[in-house]
Formats: C-alpha cells, sequence, structure tokens
C-alpha cells in the first residue's frame, strides 16, 4: 500500500500556513518539552553514574558512543537539518504543501540510501574508528573488543535520528514544536531502561553489562523517530517511496550540505580531538568531560537550541519573501534571548559546578573524587557555552542566504585554534585543559560567522545589540558573583546550624545550592529591572509559561 501526501483533504487550511508564532513563543513551546527530556536525560546520567561510575566501562561507552553520536551532529541534526529546513521552507511557500511533502519523500528515501550505506561502512570499520578516537585503548584488549562491539551494536542509531531530524525539521517548519522537541525523551528511557532491564543479562552472553546501554541507546533512536510519525501524518504526509537525486530540492540539499558538513562541525570535531587526548589522561578522564559536557548541554539543550531551531523556520521565510532587514531584526533578537540565558547559566555553573555534580552524579560507584573532577571539568566547559548557543543560531542563517564558504571557513578556523590549544594546554591542565580549550574554539567560530554575517545582512548595531549585550553581561554577572557567595557562606552556616545537613552531604549541598539560585536569580531580576532589560521578560516567558500547542485546523 501507498500512502500519499497529495490525497484530497490533506491540504493545510489558510489559517495554518500563514500564522507564524513568534520565536520566544515557539522556544516556550520547545523549551517545556526539552525540560522533560533533558530531566530524563540527568537520570540517564545518573543510572551511569550509579552502575557504573566513572571508570573503565564508562570509558569504553563514551567513545563508543561518540563515533555515531559524532556524525548524528555533524550530519543529521547539524548540515542535514541546516540544509533541509530553508529548502523544504522555500517550496512551501512559493509551491505549496503537496511539493513539500514529495521533497520529504525524496529526502527520507535518500538518507535510507546514503546512510544506511554509511551505517554499513561504520560496522565493518568500526575497530579502526576505535583506535583512531581512543589509540590508547588498544593497550587493553578487552577495553578495545567491548568499545568495538559497542560501536556496532550503536550504529544504526545514526539512521533512525536522521529520519528524526527531518521530521523534526517538518514539523517546525508546519508550526509544531512541541512534538519533535519531546522526542529524545524516548531515547533516554530507552536507556534508562536498558541499565535495570537490559544490563543484567548481558554477562549471560559473555560481555560487560554495560553493553545493555548500548542496546537501549539503539532502540531509543528508533523510538525518537516514531514517536514524530504520528504528528506528521495529522499534518496530511503519507509515505512514498521517491528517490531521485536529480531533483532540484535534493539537489540544493545537497549542495548546502555538503560544505556545511564541515561548516557545523567544529564544536564535534573539537570534542572528538578532545576525547583522542583524554584517553591519554588516565582512567576516568573521559568520562569526567562527557559526565561535564552533558550537564553543560542542559541549558543549552533547554534553551539554546530551542531559540535556534525556533529561528531557522522564521528566517528561511524572511529570505524566501527577500526581506533581508527583517531577518536581521529577528537574529538580533535571538542572540540577545540566547545570550541573556546562556550567560545566565554560564556564570551559574561556574559558581555552583561542585554542588551540581555532587547532587546529580555521586551515588552508588560514582566517588567524591570523581565529583571534584568532573566540575572542574563543567566550569571549562561553561567558557564557550554562550558561543556553543551562538553556531546554532548563525551558522545555519548562511545556508538560508545558500552560502556556505563562511561556515566552512569559520568551521576550520575553530578547528586549528583548538588543535593547538589543546596541545599546549593538556600538559599544564590535564583533561579540563582540553574542555577549556573546546569553548575557546567555539568563540573563535561564532565570532566569524558575525561578522561575516554583518557584512551580508548589515551591521546588527542598527538593531542597538551591542548596548544590550554589555547590559545583559552585567546582569548575569551579577547574578553569578551573589551565587557563589551565597554557597559559600549557606554551606556551612547550614551544617553548624542543622545537625541533619552536615557540610559535604547531599541535603547540605542541595538547600545551600537551592538558596544560591533563589539569590542569583533575585539579584539578576533586579539589576535586569534597572538596566531594562527587555530580554528577561521573554526569558521568563519561556521558563514559566505554559502555551497551547496548536493542532492541525480541518482542511477548508
Amino acid at each position: 500500500m501507498l500512502f500519499r501526501s497529495d490525497q484530497p483533504g490533506y491540504r493545510l487550511s489558510m489559517s495554518q500556513e500563514t500564522k507564524k508564532p513568534s520565536i520566544a513563543r515557539s522556544a516556550a513551546v520547545m523549551g517545556v518539552a526539552t525540560f522533560f527530556s533533558r530531566i530524563a536525560g540527568l537520570v540517564r546520567e545518573q543510572t551511569f553514574a550509579y552502575l557504573f561510575g566513572a571508570g573503565i566501562w564508562t570509558d569504553a561507552f563514551n567513545v563508543a558512543f561518540r563515533i555515531p553520536n559524532l556524525l548524528r551532529d555533524l550530519f543529521a541534526e547539524g548540515a542535514m537539518s541546516a540544509a533541509f529546513v530553508p529548502t523544504f521552507n522555500g517550496i512551501l511557500e512559493k509551491d505549496g504543501q503537496q511539493k513539500a511533502f514529495r521533497l520529504t519523500n525524496l529526502t527520507f528515501c535518500a538518507i535510507l540510501v546514503v546512510v544506511g550505506m554509511l551505517t554499513l561502512v561504520g560496522i565493518i570499520a568500526s575497530p579502526l574508528l576505535v583506535s583512531t578516537l581512543a589509540p590508547e585503548f588498544t593497550s587493553n584488549p578487552e577495553k578495545f573488543e567491548v568499545t568495538v562491539t559497542m560501536t556496532r551494536i550503536m550504529f544504526p542509531f545514526l539512521l533512525a535520528v536522521s529520519w528524526a531530524a527531518i521530521s523534526m525539521g517538518i514539523l517546525n517548519s508546519l508550526g509544531e514544536f512541541f512534538i519533535p522537541a519531546i522526542a529524545p525523551v524516548f531515547l533516554n528511557l530507552s536507556m534508562i531502561l536498558a541499565g535495570w532491564l537490559i544490563c543484567p543479562f548481558a554477562k549471560e552472553f559473555d560481555m560487560p553489562a554495560i553493553t545493555g546501554m548500548a542496546i537501549g541507546a539503539m532502540l531509543g533512536g528508533l523510538l525518537q523517530f516514531a514517536v514524530q510519525l504520528p504528528a506528521l501524518f495529522r499534518y496530511g504526509y503519507r509515505f512514498r517511496w521517491q528517490l531521485n537525486f536529480k531533483d532540484p530540492g535534493i539537489q540544493r540539499i545537497i549542495k548546502l550540505i555538503i560544505p556545511g558538513t564541515v561548516g557545523l562541525a567544529a564544536t564535534q570535531i573539537n570534542i572528538a580531538i578532545s576525547t583522542i587526548l583524554a584517553t591519554s589522561q588516565g582512567e576516568g578522564a573521559v568520562s569526567w568531560l562527557g559526565y561535564a559536557f552533558r550537564v553543560m548541554q542542559l541549558p543549552l539543550g533547554l534553551f539554546g537550541v530551542a531559540v535556534a531551531q525556533a529561528t531557522l523556520p522564521v528566517i528561511s521565510r524572511q529570505i524566501a519573501a527577500g526581506d533581508r532587514d527583517g531577518m536581521g531584526q529577528t537574529l538580533a533578537g535571538s542572540i540577545r534571548l540566547s545570550s541573556f540565558i546562556n550567560l545566565y547559566a554560564c556564570f551559574a555553573i561556574m559558581a555552583l559546578a561542585e554542588p551540581v555534580v555532587r547532587i546529580i552524579f555521586q551515588h552508588g560507584r560514582f566517588t567524591a573524587a570523581d565529583t571534584t573532577a568532573t566540575a572542574i571539568a563543567l566550569q571549562a566547559y561553561a567558557v564557550g557555552l554562550l558561543f556553543y548557543s551562538l553556531i546554532k543560531i548563525l551558522g545555519p542563517a548562511f545556508y538560508t542566504l545558500d552560502e556556505t564558504k563562511v561556515p566552512v571557513m569559520a568551521s576550520i578556523t575553530a578547528v586549528v585554534v583548538n588543535i593547538v590549544l589543546n596541545l599546549v594546554l593538556v600538559h599544564p591542565f590535564g583533561y579540563w585543559g582540553l574542555a577549556l580549550s573546546t569553548g575557546i574554539g567555539a568563540m573563535f567560530n561564532a565570532g566569524i560567522l558575525y561578522f561575516m554575517l554583518e557584512k551580508r545582512i548589515g551591521s546588527f548595531s542598527r538593531f542597538s545589540l551591542m548596548p544590550a549585550m554589555a547590559r545583559i553581561f552585567a546582569a548575569t554577572a551579577a547574578s553569578g558573583i551573589v551565587s557563589a557567595l551565597v554557597y559559600r557562606f549557606a554551606s556551612p552556616l547550614l551544617g553548624a546550624n542543622i545537625s541533619m545537613l552536615p557540610v559535604g552531604g547531599f541535603f547540605n549541598a542541595l538547600t545551600a545550592m537551592l538558596v544560591a539560585v533563589i539569590a542569583g536569580l533575585a539579584a539578576l531580576y533586579l539589576v535586569s529591572l534597572l538596566l531594562k532589560i527587555e530580554e528577561a521578560d521573554k526569558a521568563a516567558e519561556m521558563v514559566l509559561r505554559r502555551l497551547k500547542r496548536r493542532k492541525p485546523q480541518p482542511a477548508a
């Protein structure tokens, strides 16, 4: 049976096609959904920490998962999404839903062929990939073989999340943000359940228990795609096998995706280089960096990615309509909003990294020494938090302009900077020098994208961006300083006066951190009010306001 997108009754109503939610409101919807996803992600990491700690097997899993995950960020959720969404929106605006869904089918089928072949090659070449990414593992044959096995198990994950990324782009373009943002919850739930249900049985097959987590990751990728299908069907999409690499839409995607893979790759390539060097820093270093990066991704995924995903469909439509001034204004607003949220998160992490890591991970096999080591890495990663978020906003903007050279140049520059800094900083600082160099590399990447984009669409100064950024920096820095000072005094004070809250304990850290966060937010509110920072209201809307999701309207 063929499922067709051109059957009668599947045309979007005019109200659906013309109703365009604001970026802040769209990001708020995604923020609510992504909140649940990131909480599930933290529970997943807690499961890892409790069951396996930060040692030989977690190092092995992190390297194994890094390989398909690296390709996912380079291709599926990076360049593929950045190339597909502007093309889809352009066809949707000019030619209507039927031809846009035809492009969807062509893309799904092309991904099956291309990524399917890449997956098979990856499975065969897993020993080579592991020895390249983690050369130190070859000195431990058992660790190396388990890493290879888990890499092979998880490689099909790449195909599933490639489809999931395309589904997310379609739904976001059609005004549906909640379902795509909630989909990663199922990946995390799959891995959590695998930790308790599959891992105990792995030994029966003469494999370490952590192999079960690899199975959970692969199954979770399939679920992440599957849960978006009902929403696609409600909007009228039906799958039909169509394969034509000469189609103009596919040709445009290919034109953007090849250099785009390099253009959006800097952060992930930098992480891969850091992984190679981290394997030489002793047992646990890869895991400390991995746990720290997961925590750092919480604010980035909750709000930074949400703002970027909400921005891309808007600027795609503006470029399709020839409105470059509108694109500039949209980007300036997104930069301010993302900066307010991520600078607050940056300073909060710098102030409270140790209690955050202790509360989340210090259970089971995860020790106090692991907490200290992970917290240091987390603070180093936080330096680049703002720049990671800006790359996600500015990079795709070039693809809406059919520009590919600038992101490639920015990416290559960032990679070179990161390699040099890795080699320079790893000796005096050890593993956390790798995290710091990654953030500095992201700063170079974001800076190049920003200044080159100004040459394409005009200076952002006409939107008073720099004065707004200065006010945002002042408010968020003040918040971080207040949080650090309050925690420093609250923790020993609670321990001295309340017997149930001894210093170093879980509840002492939790209570003191909550007090510090409240104090920091109060400082942020007061300074924002004093400096008249309008992004404070928009950020509060993203965090607190629950928005009604728009349902597909019946055809007129």
